[in-house]
């Protein structure tokens, strides 16, 4: 029997006197810790050696240590299973016991060379509900693309360089394969560090030039328009500022929040479209009748919404929130200890 509870380190799952942690903000004291992912708010610096046993893949692995998070080896242990969570490059779900699944961040959806999630039945799902409101629903990964490779295509006939923009984990690496037949492609050079990576594991990362490279040889200087990809951020960003204000480029961000109109005028953006790392509101009841759990908890963005609507279509659902006391009767959502960042 499984009891999942959370704590001011996260998402915490006990079984046979075994703890384990589930993307902890912090380090636990546990017997197990799961690092679905390297994307920088699911991991903690490893501030000492206290006996857990981290539970990743090695792609995770090598890139977490790439970003300076130091975790020592993984272990494999019988009664946990790796499931591809479709998220980004190395991220996994974790099936317990053939009975709980916890999904991480998910995608069922193709992306350029990402592959959708695997689903298991499972009893138990615990499942991110990031995009968990029936207002985000995105259009094709296709649709998108082709949007905005018309967007691109005028500008190149009007002799415009365009920025396009998202995250330096996993989106760029999308954005630099899906948009490699536009010359010259460049990349900022943070994102440069992320396609190498991604280049090692066999995912095609070429025919590009690093935005350094680019500057270094005076060829955003000249006439002829160019395609950067860079990480998302405002326009008041030095960097992305400092690009539109010298060369005149046009930008277009590419996230899940874009499905909203105000997306774009926040961040102060020429174009945003719909592009996610993230399954959307259709795509996660998708994901829950597929494993047809007899519980689901929800985490993350909209999870006390998401799981009232698993109740309407005859789920038990519960958002898993974090109780500081009982004396305060304060409680705090599991958002409040993961970070939004997804760099």
């Amino acid at each position: 029997m499984f009891h999942v509870s959370v704590d001011n380190y996260g998402i915490a799952v006990g079984n046979k006197n075994k703890t384990i942690y589930l993307d902890p903000n912090k380090q636990p004291n546990s017997d197990f810790i799961f690092i679905s992912h390297a994307h920088t708010d699911h991991l903690y610096k490893s501030v000492k050696e206290n006996g857990n046993k981290i539970i990743t893949s090695k792609i995770t692995h090598k890139i977490a240590t790439h970003r300076g998070y130091k975790y020592g080896s993984t272990c494999e242990e019988h009664d946990f299973k790796l499931l591809n969570s479709g998220h980004i490059l190395g991220s996994n779900g974790l099936l317990i016991e053939d009975e709980l699944y916890y999904t991480g961040d998910i995608s069922i959806r193709k992306r350029a060379f990402m592959n959708p999630a695997i689903i298991p039945r499972a009893k138990t799902l615990i499942i991110e509900s990031t995009f968990g409101h029936p207002d985000y629903v995105f259009p094709k990964f296709e649709s998108t693309i082709h949007k905005a490779n018309l967007i691109i295509s005028e500008m190149y006939h009007q002799g415009i360089p365009v920025i396009l923009l998202g995250y330096t984990l996993g989106k760029a690496q999308i954005l630099t394969n899906v948009f490699r037949h536009w010359k010259p492609l460049i990349v900022h050079d943070s994102i440069d560090e992320m396609n190498r990576l991604y280049s090692e594991f066999g995912i095609r990362m070429d025919n590009y030039i690093t935005f350094s490279e680019a500057e270094k040889n005076n060829m955003l200087s000249s006439h002829r328009p160019w395609l950067l990809i860079a990480p998302i951020a405002s326009c008041k960003n030095g960097f992305l500022h400092y690009i539109k204000k010298k060369y005149g480029a046009l930008s277009i961000g590419f996230s899940g929040w874009a499905v909203k109109p105000y997306y774009k005028y926040a961040l102060g953006l020429d174009h945003c479209l719909p592009l996610s790392d993230h399954c959307d509101y259709n795509d996660l009841i998708s994901v829950v009748k597929k494993c047809n759990p007899e519980k689901v908890y929800t985490f993350h963005g909209f999870a006390e919404g998401f799981a009232q609507n698993l109740r309407l279509i005859g789920f038990d659902a519960d958002p898993l929130v974090y109780v500081r006391s009982e004396k305060a009767k304060t409680s705090v959502k599991l958002d409040t200890f993961i970070g939004r960042s997804k760099s």
